[in-house]
């Protein structure tokens, strides 16, 4: 059998504003990029489908490939041995200006940066922007400029920042680097939905500031949060990062991961949306906070869950096992009949059915939680409102896309 999307997950490394995600191959492709939340429709879905989206910046004649995120931050860098040169690609999410410590995320600007550099001898580039929004389902329109180049499909507007000559064909755009020793070149991709701001082009010196700036937003908040000493320190700091990178700012809420329907086995169906926050997880979520991160985290974390709880016992709702990182309670499934999914893993699925199951489980995990005062403490009144909504309640229901 021939897989359409083959590429091992573990080749892909994961980028985040703390607002939303991209996955970056070894090969300097964005083959997953969702904006501006974790779970909007992708813009580029390629680990789905080789036709949903993606854009590749890849050294021609490459030998040789390393990565390594810079200490400390999810700020990727790759580097490239050709048979010619050597480059380097700094791929990042960026935090907006001056971010530091807790504000790391607060006000993300939905911008995914990349900055390549000929370090030595020269390099020819291929470059490939394929943008389809809503999971591929959209080829958009491309407006070329002096500055990059416009999206537009429906009410998703993407800019691209670049003084790279490109051709535009069949919603896409195509071109070849060549650089020399010392050479870089920068770009952006933003995106914009319906009614927000515009966003401008930005210069290449802007865009290695920004890269700069969100660095130095990922080292203060490492330097504040992350104290752990011990076996697998730096094993524990990285999964720090991830944690942090996995939370959705705005209200604490942590996402199981940032993809969809990545098969628990090849060929299988099992195949589920885990861009929510889990309450049935939260007990070694916090717990991991706890060690790999602060407990700053771990409260606003346990805050989100307990104002949630409190809302819907005020409404007489059974607490959900899932909900989206904003508290949205309607997690509708559905299948995407045109994507194949990984290794043909179908079926392609978004939303996920569990939310609408009751399963009492969650109520013992949540309680649980608040043990070691691991941020119950912050939200007395609404843990009490747990508690008594927890009693009485009927048998648990059955698991699914959990």
């Amino acid at each position: 059998m021939r897989f359409v999307t083959s590429r091992p997950i573990a080749d892909y490394a994961m980028l985040s504003d703390c607002h939303s995600a991209a996955l970056v191959s070894r090969e300097g492709s964005i083959d997953w990029l969702c904006m501006p939340r974790f779970d909007s429709p992708s813009l580029c879905g390629r680990i789905l489908d080789d036709h949903a989206g993606h854009w590749l910046l890849r050294p021609m004649d490459i030998v040789h490939v390393t990565r390594r995120y810079r200490e400390r931050t999810l700020v990727l860098e790759t580097s490239f041995v050709t048979k010619r040169g050597l480059g380097r690609l700094v791929d990042v999410m960026a935090f907006g200006e001056g971010e530091r410590d807790h504000q790391i995320g607060l006000s993300s600007p939905h911008l995914l940066l990349r900055e390549l550099t000929c370090l030595e001898g020269s390099l020819d580039v291929e470059f490939e922007l394929a943008p389809r929004p809503d999971y591929g389902a959209q080829v958009p329109d491309v407006q070329l400029g002096p500055e990059g180049a416009e999206f537009a499909s429906g009410a998703t507007r993407l800019v691209l920042s670049s003084d790279l000559p490109l051709a535009a064909q069949a919603g896409s755009l195509r071109g070849v680097l060549s650089m020399r020793a010392g050479e870089t070149r920068c770009f952006a991709l933003g995106s914009v939905t319906g009614l927000e701001s515009s966003l401008t082009h930005l210069s290449p010196v802007q865009i290695s500031h920004m890269i700069e700036d969100t660095t130095q937003g990922w080292l203060t908040w490492s330097g504040h949060h992350q104290n752990y000493e011990g076996p697998w320190s730096d094993l524990v700091h990285r999964s720090g990062c991830v944690m942090q990178g996995l939370t959705y700012r705005r209200t604490g809420a942590m996402v199981a991961a940032p993809t969809t329907s990545l098969p628990e086995e090849i060929g299988g169906v099992r195949n589920w949306d885990y861009r929510y926050s889990w309450l049935r997880d939260s007990s070694m979520t916090l717990r991991a906070l706890w060690v790999a991160a602060c407990p700053d985290e771990a409260g606003e974390y346990f805050r989100w869950i307990a104002e949630t709880a409190e809302r819907d016992a005020a409404l007489g709702l059974d607490l959900q096992i899932v909900y989206g990182v904003g508290g949205e309670r309607e997690l509708e499934e559905r299948v995407l009949e045109g994507l194949r999914g990984w290794r043909d893993s179908g079926p392609v699925r978004i939303g996920n059915g569990a939310g609408g199951q009751l399963q009492i489980d969650v109520y013992g995990e949540i309680l649980d939680a608040r043990s070691g005062d691991m941020g119950g403490s912050r939200s007395p009144e609404a843990l009490r409102t747990l508690e008594t909504h927890v009693l009485g309640r009927p048998g648990s229901g059955h698991r699914h896309g959990g």
